[in-house]
């Protein structure tokens, strides 16, 4: 069942996917379409979550659900993974890389292999006030408060 994001609570579920390029606007519409049909009918052992979904930046798609009403199973997890590697294949994107690294140079987002920017911080081109993109985090709750932070209060600190 399709809720609005504010309504969940702090304590749900959260994947977040970030894209290996910007997105237009024409494939952001897309996206949020089939998003709100996936989230709409997402079901765990028969019965619906309670679920929502942001896109940000042109760049990240973010899902949640709200656990405490009914858990997502392992069937319904594969059954998100399998959505989003549709979207990979029809928009040629790389959103399941965990190894690269999202965050801000000035008012731009700027997304590198986790290689490259080690080497920009050892180059002293990123610093640990640089704010990234935590997509470790999981919990709505814990997304609202740690996701866009300084690199020293996240697990990049350890690049500095």
């Amino acid at each position: 069942m399709l809720v609005d994001f504010n309504t969940l609570p702090e304590d749900s579920r959260i994947w977040v996917y970030q894209s290996d390029r910007k997105f237009t606007d024409d494939e952001i519409q897309e996206i949020e379409s089939a998003l709100a049909e996936f989230v709409s009918q997402w079901s765990a052992h028969g019965s619906g979550l309670e679920a929502s979904f942001l896109t940000k930046y042109n760049r990240f798609i973010i899902i949640a659900v709200n656990q405490g009403i009914q858990a997502t199973s392992g069937c319904s997890i594969d059954a998100s993974v399998s959505f989003i590697q549709s979207l990979e294949k029809k928009y040629n994107v790389d959103l399941l890389d965990r190894m690269n690294v999202t965050f801000r140079l000035g008012e731009f987002i700027a997304y590198k292999p986790l290689i490259d920017f080690k080497k920009m911080a050892k180059e002293k081109a990123v610093s640990e006030n640089t704010i990234v993109f935590n997509n470790l985090v999981n919990t709505v709750g814990e997304w609202q408060d740690f996701w866009e932070v300084p690199a020293k209060e996240s697990w990049h600190s350890r690049f500095f």
